[in-house]
């Protein structure tokens, strides 16, 4: 396995699979946390998966108290860390949660349809069959609380970003930006392609978890109105 383990602040690291959209580095990266959340150690604060990468932060103080042997907390975290790789071809596979999200295309919700089928030579009818057709996967939540970046779109509609993000983009909207597609799970400024719609309630704060979607979900749309 490949990686490389570095200092982002003097109370976090991060260890890097790889730069590129990969199920297999994903995987790692989910293993890599599922194993931090079943054998923690004293002072890990927080776990932060990405798509090729897995950050975590710690409170110093704690981590020095507990592991005087090495020279700095992040000595001591890097090893903690490196054992714990050694171990990860003997963790079970996280398992991938299948959920279903109704879309709704209509032209109030789908801001960029018509952009996104005209820049690919493509009717608006067919980009909608072509979303609707892949089963996405749940790479990382971020940006907003419970925003979920997912991949990938297929080629035929993958569009880049705006030039210029939108001041307002609505909760639930569901936009493509490159061969990612995500949900914005709250309003907020944004420059995805805006293609549809959701009433699924992805931030959830009042719920045992507090985001709707989690890292490694298995994402299927459907065609529906609201």
């Amino acid at each position: 396995m490949n990686y490389r383990i570095f200092p982002i602040s003097d109370h976090a690291l991060t260890v890097e699979f790889g730069s590129e959209i990969s199920v297999a580095l994903n995987n790692s990266v989910l293993n890599l946390a599922d194993f931090l959340d079943r054998n923690s150690f004293p002072g890990l604060i927080e776990i932060v998966p990405a798509y090729a990468s897995l950050s975590f932060f710690y409170d110093v103080r704690i981590v020095r108290r507990n592991f005087p042997a090495f020279p700095t907390a992040f000595e001591a975290v890097k090893n903690f860390t490196e054992n714990a790789l050694k171990n990860l071809n003997d963790c079970v596979a996280v398992e991938s949660r299948s959920v279903k999200i109704p879309v709704s295309f209509d032209k109030e919700s789908a801001l960029d349809l018509e952009y996104v089928a005209q820049t690919n030579n493509l009717s608006p009818e067919k980009v909608i069959q072509l979303f609707l057709a892949r089963t996405y996967r749940v790479y990382m939540l971020g940006f907003l609380p419970g925003f979920s970046y997912m991949g990938e779109v297929d080629g035929q509609i993958a569009t880049p970003r705006k030039d210029s993000p939108r001041l307002r983009v609505s909760k639930g909207s569901v936009g493509i930006a490159g061969k990612q597609t995500g949900i914005y799970s709250l309003e907020s400024p944004g420059g995805w392609q805006i293609i549809g719609s959701t009433n699924v309630e992805l931030f959830t704060p009042n719920e045992e978890k507090l985001t709707f979607l989690q890292a490694g979900d298995s994402v299927k749309f459907y065609r529906t109105s609201f």
